[in-house]
This record gives C-alpha cells, sequence and structure tokens, in this order.
C-alpha cells in the first residue's frame, strides 16, 4: 500500500438531468489544498470482471474527454487483477467492497490492494470450474480456432442449453469469450486461451479424481502393454495420463509409475491383470474420474489411448517430481501452436 496526498476535501453533489455528467452514477467534487478543484466521476457496475471494467472506462473516458478536470472512477463489489490493469490504463481509478482502491490525479497518489473478497463464495468465477462446466472450458480449449452457437457447444460437451448460457456470461464477462455476428445470428470465439487454461488450473484439483495403487512384479512397459490389451478386448473407456500420457508426447521422460483414468469394473480388470493392491510402492495408480468429460478428445498414440493435451497439462501441473517440466513443455511445443 502506498498513499500520498497533501490535503482532500471531497463532498458529494446532486446530479441533475441537465448537467453535463447526466448518466454517471455518482458525482462528487476534491478540492486539493483548498483552491484546486476536481470532479470524480463514478461508474457502478455490479460485478469486477474484465467487460465491466472496459464498460466503465468507455464511460468514464468519454465524459472525461468533454469535461475538463474531472477523474474517472470505476466502482464494483470485487474488483478482479485483469480489470484493475484495465483501469490503470485506461488511466482510470478504481474501488471496491473489500477496501481496494486506486485514485491517481493532480498531486494525489492512493492506493491499497490485496484485500480479499469478502464474499468469496459469490465469485462467478467458482460456478465455471465445476465438473460439467468444464467441459465447456475443455471442448473450447481442445477446439481453440472454432466459432460456436450456444446450441451447438452446448451439444459438444454435452450440458444443457441453460448451463452453456450461464457459463457463456461469465466467459464473456471475464473477456475468455467474445460474440461474432454471423449474419442475423452470434457465434461464440474463444479469446485469450492461455490465461483461461492458467486459471484453470489454480482451481483445478488433481484430487476430485478417486485413485487406487497396486503393484505388478512386470516392467512398466509389458504393463502398460497389458493395459492396452485388456481394453482392446473389452471395448471400456480409459485413458493415460501424467508421466503415462506424457511419456507419448514429451521426449527423454522417465518414470516409475503408470497413471490411467478408467471408469468400469476395476476389480474385474485387477483381477484379470493379476495385480495386488496396496498401500504403498505401487507402480500403478488407477484413476476414476471426477467426471466424464475427461474422456473428451482423447489422442490414440501407438494403439494408446492418452487424455488430450488440456487434460494432461492439467494433471501434470499437480505432479511432484518433473510433472511442471514436462507441463511447461506440453505448453511451449503443443498448446501454444494449436492457439
Amino acid at each position: 500500500m502506498f498513499s500520498s496526498v497533501s490535503f482532500v476535501q471531497v463532498s458529494f453533489i446532486q446530479n441533475e438531468k441537465n448537467e453535463p455528467y447526466s448518466g454517471l452514477d455518482l458525482l462528487a467534487e476534491a478540492i486539493i489544498d483548498k483552491n484546486k478543484k476536481i470532479r470524480l466521476l463514478f461508474a457502478i457496475k455490479p460485478e469486477g470482471q474484465p467487460r465491466y471494467a472496459r464498460m466503465a472506462a468507455i464511460e468514464l473516458k468519454t465524459q472525461i474527454n468533454q469535461n475538463k478536470d474531472s477523474y474517472g472512477i470505476f466502482v464494483a463489489p470485487y474488483i478482479s487483477n485483469e480489470s484493475k490493469i484495465i483501469c490503470r490504463d485506461n488511466n482510470i481509478g478504481f474501488m471496491d467492497l473489500a477496501g481496494n482502491y486506486l485514485f491517481s490525479f493532480k498531486n494525489v497518489y492512493l492506493n491499497r490492494e490485496g484485500q480479499i473478497n469478502p464474499s468469496p463464495n459469490n465469485r462467478p468465477v467458482k460456478s465455471i470450474f465445476t465438473p460439467k462446466s468444464s467441459r465447456i472450458l475443455r471442448v473450447l480449449l481442445c477446439n481453440p480456432k472454432n466459432e460456436w452457437y450456444v446450441q451447438d457447444l452446448a451439444k459438444e460437451a454435452k450440458v444443457s442449453i441453460g448451463q452453456t448460457s450461464n457459463i457463456k456470461k461469465q466467459l464473456l464477462d471475464m473477456e475468455y469469450l467474445e460474440e461474432k455476428l454471423v449474419g442475423k445470428k452470434i457465434k461464440l470465439v474463444l479469446k485469450k486461451p492461455e490465461l483461461l487454461l492458467q486459471e484453470w488450473s489454480e482451481n483445478y484439483k488433481y484430487s476430485q479424481n478417486k485413485s487406487r495403487n497396486y503393484y505388478t512384479l512386470h516392467d512398466l512397459a509389458k504393463s502398460e502393454n497389458d493395459i492396452i490389451e485388456y481394453f482392446t478386448k473389452n471395448k471400456d473407456n480409459y485413458a493415460f495420463t501424467l508421466t503415462s500420457g506424457a511419456s507419448r508426447i514429451t521426449p527423454h521422460l522417465r518414470y516409475k509409475r503408470i497413471y490411467f483414468y478408467y471408469q468400469g469394473d476395476i476389480d474385474q480388470m485387477v483381477k484379470e491383470l493379476g495385480w495386488k493392491e496396496v498401500d504403498t510402492g505401487p507402480n500403478i495408480t488407477i484413476m476414476d474420474p471426477y467426471d466424464s468429460g475427461i474422456f473428451y478428445q482423447l489422442q490414440d498414440i501407438n494403439h494408446a489411448k492418452i487424455v488430450s493435451n488440456v487434460q494432461l497439462y492439467l494433471d501434470l501441473l499437480k505432479l511432484e517430481s518433473r510433472g511442471k517440466e514436462a507441463a511447461q513443455y506440453l505448453l511451449d511445443q503443443k498448446l501454444r501452436k494449436e492457439w
């Protein structure tokens, strides 16, 4: 926090309809050092996401350009970090109910940041990462160049149109999506895929998947071939992930444990393959996925089913040892080239 100000006296004033500032939400007058006056123009929005910050910036800058000695301030319940950047880039201030603020005009500079959201359960960002909602993110990130009608996006993600519309609104507010007019209809286009994936990774909980650990005397190469043969015969849903997936994409990755997702009769599979369930020292981990969306857009590499690069990236970031290194390679060499 940094504050620098000699003396400021602020009084809120009535804003009449014929005022040049009509249409603003709040108007105040600041007197600096008893002889310098500046009008403070407030644009109040229901949310503090980037879309609302840009709306406020446009409204405020229009007024500021028409009226000298005025300063614009964006107000919302809680203002995101990206929205703060938008305010700074547009030379306007901000303030929220958490107590974060920036005022920078004349010889006045007041700044306080780092205050947490007083109502975190109301943040829309949380709901876009629930299991079913994340299906929509996965479809968007796995098909970054596609343009979507809402109904087509809902169908592809296997989510209701209502929920898709709700997630669409939140992604538009956060500026991860933009609307494109095609004829008389609106299509959705993904923006800032890397930022969206980064935020998802910060909210992704690997522990949502239920894991069971096993040990086999066979080497990993034979065990992986046994897994591929078993699922080729039984036609069940499975997918290698973490080191088992990354080793087929990331060069020279050594590992001592097999990881894969499976939705089905684990006990029957383990019995047929002769593995032993253990509490310590496993070399095979089977994960029952938190949502079937994990199997979206599987990769087939040398007859092995691998999760999508998006899912693989999310998983690798949660893995100790060389997981983050492999995730960074995947981001640099695969994902960014697709975006």
